[in-house]
């Protein structure tokens, strides 16, 4: 199975988008899946519904960091390396999708309970939400 597939698994068994991205390149990175998913949990929705950055797109960047970031005082390389990975990623999940924000994403504010409602009933977060994971561990995948 490709990253990609472990994220639309772990999506599709309930999982946020945020926390199915980073935990499907966790464990290459040395950080327990489990823990992955605790530490990505509140980055769904939008940041937690309330129609922010997208979680698939929080989870990737979570991933990058993970890989890449900073851990040493003077290493300014690793922060650079760091932001222009995540640059590189935002610009390319945007031309595939047209955006990193989710109430552009979907056209729900998810922070209104009526239009959660209304986007839940919809089927939206299989039809439209599945993608934007599978497209983030795809992007990943290719920059990584």
């Amino acid at each position: 199975m490709t990253k990609s597939d472990d994220a639309v698994a772990s999506y599709r068994k309930r999982f946020t988008c945020s926390a199915a991205v980073f935990s499907a390149f966790s464990g290459d990175l040395g950080l327990d899946p489990d823990m992955a998913k605790k530490i990505a949990c509140g980055f769904g929705a939008g940041i937690s519904k309330t129609g922010n950055t997208c979680g698939a797109v929080s989870g990737a960047i979570l991933v990058i960091g993970l890989k890449y970031g900073k851990t040493v005082a003077d290493d300014d390389a690793a922060t650079e390396k760091t932001r222009a990975l995540v640059r590189q990623f935002i610009h390319e999940f945007t031309e595939k999708n047209g955006s990193i924000n989710c109430t552009e994403l979907l056209g729900y504010n998810l922070n209104n309970p009526e239009e959660f409602a209304r986007a839940r009933d919809s089927g939206i977060f299989v039809t439209k939400c599945t993608p934007l994971v599978r497209d983030a561990a795809d992007i990943l995948e290719k920059i990584l």
